[in-house]
């Protein structure tokens, strides 16, 4: 009996040891595991079907898409080929509509001009209203009828589903759940969308990382600054298709810092404010299926493009007014818009910006789309856009007021690292009905937008880069 319990005492302990080298994660995944490879067992058992060749086509696509070697790597030639197509499509038809626009905009004042109007109506209406909304929709909205829909074309194939079992893993590590990969993904698109896609993530301490953590994914109001800023300043010395190349390797070196920055948050976060295990994800992977293209491509530029675009416009109509009155109204011997750029210009320096660029972030709070068009209008006198014949002319504009490649590169990472736009915190505080937790979503990425970007311009500085 004695030698019983003492076989029974050294069984206890061995499994006491075992359970100590095993973290309560990697018993409940081993517990998940089991049951099932038990049920597995059981259908096969209870349960007789025939596979077809769809059946083998989507467990050898998945032995590539969601292997541990060849997903990741995937994953990112995905990335770029969206990011290219969208970069090579959206030059010529955003060049194009900006000389559309200038070609309107010259009969508009040859309108004003017959009726003997006053300049500050001209101003205010075609140099500010016209402008202002004009440069929106020509940034805007050649990439996004290329991204959206290209985008749902691999939603609609189902490889979305695979990027979240592959991120999954990564999730888990930091403390998160592999369904924010999925609301990551709707934040491509817009951030203000994805909070309210993180309803899928059950625990309320997960789901909090993925609204806390959603802003630093690119949404499309900052796709054109990322672009414009990448084709012009990174990608200097190239032309052609090697141009594009570079600029959609920045663009993905930009976007991988995002998510660099999203795990790191997340890590963070689940160890101090919401400490917590990661509840499992149990996914099922839905088949492969042949895209409706025609369908897919004609919702995805009409709706998803033309409800965004009628956002911008709205915010960027009277944004485009407010910036030609502050810069043409006077208070001393400068207008107000200088007086705020004289104000904010120290802390711009530091950072490698400067005054004007912060105050188009002040003014662009409620919409990304209207801080590079809103820049463009600060940066001239009379806070009207000048004349230019296409995207390229617009690096002048930017040299002429001192941008080097640093401005550029700090400018990027700010638009992606900063607070989320007006309506986004809107929603923020809908779905957290906290005041304290919508605050920290714009205290935690605007913190790390300005570190970030100082410690690159000191760094620049201290090795005489620029």
């Amino acid at each position: 009996m004695e030698l019983h319990s003492t076989k029974q005492k050294q069984a206890l302990n061995e499994l006491f040891q075992e359970a100590d080298l095993l973290s309560s994660t990697q018993i409940r995944d081993q517990i998940v595991e089991q049951l099932y490879r038990k049920s597995h067992q059981l259908v096969k058992e209870g349960v007789s079907f025939t596979k077809n060749k769809f059946d083998h086509r989507t467990e050898k696509l998945d032995a590539i898409f969601t292997s541990p070697v060849f997903g990741f790597p995937i994953m990112l030639v995905m990335l770029g080929v969206v990011f290219y197509l969208t970069i090579a499509g959206a030059n010529i038809p955003s060049s194009m509509l900006a000389e559309l626009f200038g070609w309107v905009e010259g009969y508009l004042t040859l309108f004003f001009t017959e009726l003997n109007a006053p300049d500050w109506l001209h101003g205010v209406l075609v140099l500010g209203l016209y402008r202002g909304t004009s440069w929106v929709i020509s940034v805007m909205l050649p990439p996004m009828a290329i991204f959206f829909p290209t985008f749902a074309l691999l939603e609609n194939y189902g490889y979305l589903p695979r990027v979240a079992f592959n991120m999954d893993r990564l999730f888990k590590t930091v403390g998160a759940h592999g369904k924010q990969s999925l609301t990551m993904a709707m934040g491509f698109g817009c951030n203000a969308a994805a909070i309210m896609s993180s309803r899928i993530i059950e625990s309320p301490r997960e789901r909090m990382l993925a609204i806390l953590t959603n802003n630093f994914v690119p949404c499309n109001g900052r796709w054109g600054t990322l672009i414009v800023l990448a084709s012009l300043f990174m990608a200097t010395g190239f032309t052609g298709g090697m141009k594009t190349i570079v600029t959609t390797s920045v663009i993905v070196g930009i976007v991988l810092f995002g998510i660099i920055i999203t795990f790191l948050v997340s890590w963070v976060l689940s160890k101090t404010a919401l400490k917590g295990v990661p509840t499992h994800y149990t996914l099922e992977l839905p088949p492969y299926r042949k895209p409706k293209f025609f369908d897919t491509v004609i919702r995805s530029s009409l709706n998803k493009s033309w409800s965004v675009l009628v956002r911008a416009v709205k915010v960027a109509a009277p944004a485009g007014i407010l910036t030609w009155i502050l810069a043409n109204i006077q208070a001393g011997d400068s207008s107000i818009l200088l007086h705020i750029v004289q104000f904010l210009d120290p802390l711009g320096q530091a950072i490698g910006l400067d005054g004007f660029i912060l105050m188009a972030f002040l003014i662009g709070l409620p919409a990304n789309e209207i801080v590079l068009p809103i820049l463009l209008m600060g940066y001239l006198s009379t806070g009207a856009l000048i004349d230019v014949d296409g995207i390229e002319d617009l690096k002048k504009i930017f040299i002429d007021q001192g941008w080097t490649w640093l401005t550029a590169l700090n400018m990027m990472l700010f638009s992606l690292l900063h607070y989320p736009c007006g309506t986004t915190l809107v929603n923020i505080y809908k779905e957290t009905k906290s005041a304290k937790w919508t605050f920290w979503s714009f205290i935690i990425p605007t913190g790390i937008a300005f570190f970030v970007t100082f410690l690159i311009a000191q760094f620049a500085r201290i090795l005489n880069w620029v």
